[in-house]
């Protein structure tokens, strides 16, 4: 199967990005895991997550 990159735009507000960047902290496997069908789809949501994570990085939004 094919890749097709997707881009999208999102607008939220301050406190709304800060929450998103502290959830992708703190998310881990075993909630991913718990919410895919398998292995291979928890792995592709960890990988999607730590794009939205790095785009939150790159507006301002890194908690450590």
């Amino acid at each position: 199967m094919t890749k097709k990159a997707v881009t999208f735009t999102v607008q939220i507000d301050d406190q709304l990005a800060q929450a998103l960047a502290q959830f992708i902290k703190r998310v881990g496997w075993s909630e991913m895991r718990q919410n895919a069908v398998d292995d291979a789809e928890a792995y592709d949501m960890r990988d999607g997550l730590d794009q939205v994570r790095k785009a939150l990085q790159e507006a301002g939004y890194d908690p450590r």
